[in-house]
């Protein structure tokens, strides 16, 4: 029921409903954390930002909350994809894939 910044980067847009929130990272990725499936119909019910547009974020920074009871029990399905919309800039991209991380884990390694 937390995200939490993956690394020291600058937030480029919280949604309004606060499922999603997009990251400009200090190294260069831009990064989209997309809290659920179809969440979007939710308008922002169960969910709390804890940042806004421009904020300035390190490692390990709450940036949103939200109600995992109440989600799954709508029937969504939590699953929180952590997208790099410009991976190809990079020329190692191993991502943690199928696995629960906690806010300690590495979730993405990436390489010039």
């Amino acid at each position: 029921g937390k995200v939490y910044a993956p690394c020291d980067a600058v937030v480029e847009r919280i949604f309004e409903t606060g499922h999603a929130v997009s990251l400009v990272a200090d190294f260069g990725a831009e990064i989209l954390i997309h809290v659920g499936l179809d969440t979007v119909a939710l308008k922002g019910r169960f969910f709390t930002v804890h940042v806004a547009n421009g904020s300035r974020v390190k490692q390990g920074d709450l940036l949103l909350e939200f109600d995992l009871d109440a989600v799954k029990k709508l029937g969504y399905n939590p699953i929180t994809p952590l997208l790099v919309h410009n991976s190809s800039n990079y020329g190692s991209f191993k991502p943690a894939v199928d696995k629960t991380v906690t806010s300690a884990d590495v979730v993405i390694e990436l390489r010039k």
